[in-house]
C-alpha cells in the first residue's frame, strides 16, 4: 500500500525512559509504515537538555511556532536525585513548563472513554475536560528560604522609577519560607479565549474556578478576566445552547462529583495540574488521557499526560518483561497527525489518525489490554498484554482497518 502523504513538517520531540522506548516502537509500527512524512526531530531527553544547556528546548518551541503542530514524548524534569543519577549540570526546568511560556495558551485534557472502563465515580457518564491555564503560578515561581529573623516583604518599582509600592509579607522571628507568583492580564486573556472557543466549538458547557474570596487580588484578577470576556460572547453561548458558571475551586471540586460530564473546567495553571490529575484516575488512568497545548494563535502541541514510567525503564533494562500502557502516547501522535491533515486539508491523513485510535479502542473493548486498565475493566480479561503484545495487536487491528 502506498504511503499517505503529509504535506507540512510535524515537529517531534523526543523524551525519556520507559516512554522513549514505547515511542520508538510506535513510529517503527504506525508512522513510518504508513505516512510520507517529515518529522523535524528534537531529543527533549534529559541527557540532550543538559548537553545543549536546555537550549533544544527553546529550539522545539520555536519549531512549533513555525510548523504548527508538534507532539511530544514523556521527560524527566530532574529533582536532586535525577541530577545524581544522569550525572547533570543543574536541575533544569521543566521542558512542558517551559514550551507552554513560550507558545502561550491553554492545555485541554481529555479522557479516551471505552466501554468496558466505567468511570470510578459512578454520576460520570460523558468526558470531563480540564482546561488548564499554561503559564505564570507556582511553574514560574521566585522562592527563598529564610534563615534568620527579619520582615519580607513584596515589591514593586514602576520602570519609570516613581510610586514604588511595597507590601509586608510576613515579619519572621526565625527561619521560614516565602514564594512570589505572578501573571499577566495578556495571559490570563488569552487563557480565557482559548476555553471559551473551545467550549463554543465542542458545544460543551464551561466551568471556571478560583479562589477569589481568599485571594482578593491575584485570583480575582482571573475571575473579572474570564468573566468579562464571556460577558462579551453570551450571545455565542445562547446559540451555541451552552452555559458559563463561576465557582469557587472547593465548591468546583463537590460539584464536579455529581455531574455527568461533557464539560470543560478552566482552571489555573496548578489547580489543572492536580485536577486533570483526579480526573484521569476517576475514568481510568493517566494513560488513558490525551493531552494538548493550544496557542491563542493556532499552534498545537501534543503529548501523552503521564511521566516516564521509571520503574517500568529498570526493569526493561534488566531485560524483563514489561506491560506498559501506551494508549496516551498514541493518541499524542494520533491527535498530532489529525490536525495536520485538518490544518492541511488532507482529508486521508485525518482519517489514518482515526483508524489508529479505532484499532487500540478496538483492542481495548475487546479485552486486550496491558496490566494497568484489568482493575480498572467491568469484565477482566484472563491475562494481559506485554508492552510489546499490545501494540502487535494494534498493528495487526490497524492493517485491517486499512483495507
Amino acid at each position: 500500500m502506498a504511503k499517505i502523504k503529509v504535506k507540512t513538517p510535524i515537529v517531534e520531540m523526543d523524551g525519556d525512559e520507559m516512554t522513549r522506548i514505547i515511542w520508538q516502537m510506535i513510529k517503527d509500527k504506525f508512522i513510518h509504515p504508513y505516512l510520507d512524512v517529515e518529522l523535524k526531530y528534537y531529543d527533549l531527553g534529559v541527557k540532550s537538555r543538559d548537553d545543549s544547556d536546555d537550549k533544544i528546548t527553546l529550539e522545539s518551541a520555536k519549531a512549533i511556532e513555525e510548523l504548527g503542530v508538534g507532539v511530544k514524548c514523556a521527560t524527566i524534569t530532574p529533582d536532586d536525585d535525577r541530577v545524581k543519577e544522569y550525572d547533570l549540570k543543574k536541575q533544569w526546568r521543566s521542558p512542558n513548563g517551559q514550551i507552554r511560556s513560550y507558545l502561550g495558551g491553554t492545555v485541554f485534557r481529555k479522557p479516551i472513554m471505552v466501554k468496558n472502563i466505567k468511570p470510578a465515580v459512578r454520576n460520570w457518564k460523558q468526558p470531563i475536560i480540564v482546561g488548564r491555564h499554561a503559564y505564570g503560578d507556582l511553574y514560574k515561581n521566585v522562592e527563598m528560604v529564610i534563615g534568620r529573623p527579619g520582615i519580607a516583604e513584596l515589591v514593586f518599582t514602576p520602570a519609570d522609577g516613581n510610586g514604588e509600592t511595597r507590601s509586608t509579607i510576613h515579619e519572621f522571628e526565625s527561619s521560614g519560607v516565602i514564594m512570589g507568583v505572578h501573571n499577566t492580564d495578556k495571559s490570563i486573556t488569552d487563557f480565557a479565549t482559548s476555553c471559551i472557543n473551545y467550549a463554543l466549538s465542542e458545544k460543551i458547557d464551561l466551568w471556571f474556578a478560583v479562589k477569589d474570596t481568599i485571594s482578593k487580588k491575584y485570583h480575582t484578577r482571573f475571575k473579572n478576566i474570564f468573566g468579562a470576556l464571556v460577558a462579551d460572547r453570551m450571545t455565542e453561548f445562547e446559540k451555541a445552547g451552552i452555559k458559563y458558571n463561576y465557582f469557587l475551586i472547593d465548591d468546583a471540586v463537590a460539584q464536579i462529583m455529581k455531574h455527568e460530564g461533557n464539560v470543560l473546567w478552566a482552571m489555573r495553571n496548578y489547580d489543572g495540574d492536580v485536577f486533570s490529575d483526579m480526573i484521569a484516575a476517576g475514568f481510568g488512568s493517566l494513560g488513558m488521557m490525551t493531552s494538548v497545548l493550544v496557542s491563542p494563535k493556532g499552534q498545537f502541541e501534543y503529548e501523552a499526560a503521564h511521566g516516564t514510567v521509571k520503574r517500568h525503564y529498570y526493569r526493561h533494562l534488566k531485560g524483563e518483561a514489561t506491560s506498559t500502557n501506551s494508549v496516551a502516547s498514541i493518541f499524542a501522535w494520533t491527535g498530532a497527525i489529525k490536525k495536520r491533515g485538518e490544518l492541511d486539508g488532507t482529508p486521508d491523513v485525518v482519517k489514518f489518525g482515526e483508524n489508529l485510535e479505532k484499532a487500540v479502542i478496538d483492542c481495548i473493548e475487546s479485552g486486550i489490554v496491558t496490566k494497568d486498565l484489568i482493575p480498572l475493566m467491568d469484565k477482566k480479561p484472563e491475562t494481559h498484554q506485554t508492552t510489546e503484545q499490545f501494540l502487535d495487536k494494534v498493528e495487526k487491528k490497524l492493517k485491517e482497518l486499512m483495507k
